[in-house]
């Protein structure tokens, strides 16, 4: 090989030799602080796509419960609780047209995992739908997703 060979392939190989573990450094700092500028904000857009889902849901759920109600003559009661929308139940087994919500417990299920929450009679209407939120335990009112 030629001196002039030689040096065009050791030309080649400087080069070729990549980045400076300071360049890396440096791209590594700036998606860190991009990741912790970006992630907050994409955590509150979730949650707040959760509740707006839950209200969603839950207007679907009371449309299922006034056709009950157009069938049955009544809401359900505390104690049947929705779950009839899916199950029906023997005593009215003649007029239950359903069932009223497709799925299985999935359909009562808020986005977070819990069951949604009904109460007949309502203290805010016939009935009161909601779901404890984020939280998913009765504690902070705030917190609630409702149908009123």
């Amino acid at each position: 090989m030629s001196f002039r060979a030689q040096k065009s392939n050791k030309t080649i190989l400087h080069m070729q030799s990549g980045f400076s573990l300071i360049e890396l450094l440096i791209v590594l700092t700036i998606l860190g602080l991009l990741m912790a500028i970006a992630t907050p904000a994409l955590l509150q857009q979730l949650g707040s796509a959760k509740v707006k889902t839950a209200r969603i849901e839950m207007k679907h759920i009371a449309g299922s419960l006034d056709i009950f109600f157009v069938d049955i003559g009544r809401y359900p009661t505390q104690k049947e609780g929705m779950r009839v929308l899916i199950e029906g139940n023997q005593t009215f087994q003649q007029n239950w047209a359903g069932p009223y919500l497709s799925g299985k417990e999935d359909a009562l299920l808020d986005p977070w995992g819990n069951f949604y929450q009904y109460k007949f009679p309502g203290q805010h209407g016939q009935y009161d739908l909601y779901s404890f939120g984020p939280n998913g335990v009765d504690a902070d009112e705030e917190a609630y997703v409702t149908n009123w």
